[in-house]
């Protein structure tokens, strides 16, 4: 038979053994069950792994002895792990909701399963309609797939990145509700959104660090605040406190500017205030840039947070 991936296989029939149809019960066996199934729901092209291969003569031999038509088949190559080996659950094979409750899109899990034994030239990125427009059975690679959840992820935020934003907002929802993160109360989900896409991998990511935006917190990261809230940063942060509550333009572009100022007068470099004020914003270190996240914290959230700093300075400054 000629099969849409693999090409024409042969299979002498001397080389198959006797073939079992029904149990002693009368209940049919697998061979002539698929074929009476895809006979009756008229498939004419039958798709599946090449781990079935083995059992398309057998089947072809059903057909022509019920005197029905041929489909034509199309066998896969299977997926492996990274090691080589079927890919399984120890490898992270698991259901598709498992991908969604970690935070990928579904058109990102699709474009990297297309992509996992087919290609088209260097292109990796696809829209669902250049999909089905070039996608064809006879370009599918003969070779097992290696599944790459480093390669998965890459591709999951270049969606995230470029990703309509109406359609962002519908597929986070169900994370933040997750998180229990209500964006009523701070600035506008979009913005934070646009804030953030730049640097998340997932959309379980986005919403972790949407949570300083719309949550206080009482607390830093411990191993952060060791490096970061040393009494050298002391001076600084009271520096920050003193200009920001002054300061009645909150923009980005001011803030920024203060920042600056603060590394003249203290005469240190930018890491020196940027990292702790960074995470007095943040509580964990992890934030984009500092002027956006500030923006849009809101003055109120920004001095109160830098105040927290102080206070922890000060309790563990002995």
């Amino acid at each position: 038979f000629s099969d849409l991936v693999k090409g024409e296989i042969s299979v002498h029939n001397k080389e198959l053994d006797d073939l079992i149809i029904a149990r002693s019960d009368g209940t049919p066996t697998y061979n002539l069950t698929v074929v009476v199934d895809d006979h009756d729901m008229e498939i004419d092209c039958v798709i599946r792994g090449d781990d079935h291969i083995n059992n398309t003569p057998r089947q072809i031999n059903l057909y022509e002895a019920l005197g029905w038509d041929l489909p034509t088949f199309a066998h896969l190559p299977m997926i492996l792990g990274g090691d080589g080996a079927r890919l399984s659950k120890r490898h992270g094979a698991v259901s598709v909701m498992a991908y969604r409750d970690a935070g990928f899109l579904p058109e990102a899990l699709l474009n990297y399963l297309v992509r996992l034994g087919w290609s088209h030239g260097d292109q990796e990125v696809f829209s669902i309609d250049e999909m089905i427009r070039l996608f064809d059975l006879k370009d599918v690679n003969k070779a097992p797939g290696s599944f790459n959840q480093d390669k998965l992820l890459w591709l999951n935020q270049e969606y995230i990145k470029t990703a309509d934003m109406t359609h962002l907002i519908e597929q986070l929802d169900w994370h933040l509700n997750n998180q229990a993160i209500d964006v009523s109360n701070g600035p506008d989900v979009t913005r934070v959104i646009d804030a953030l896409r730049e640097r998340s991998k997932t959309l379980v990511e986005m919403a972790e660090s949407m949570k300083m935006f719309y949550q206080d917190f009482d607390r830093f990261d411990e191993k952060s605040a060791s490096k970061q809230f040393k009494p050298a940063a002391e001076p600084i942060i009271k520096a920050l406190i003193d200009h920001y509550s002054q300061l009645e333009d909150w923009s980005s572009t001011a803030i920024h500017d203060i920042v600056k100022t603060v590394c003249d007068e203290q005469g240190v470099g930018f890491g020196k205030v940027g990292q702790p004020f960074r995470l007095a914003l943040s509580g964990t270190g992890n934030a984009g840039s500092i002027d956006v996240v500030a923006e849009l914290v809101g003055k109120e959230r920004t001095l109160a947070r830098l105040n927290l700093a102080l206070d922890y300075i000060a309790q563990h400054s002995n």
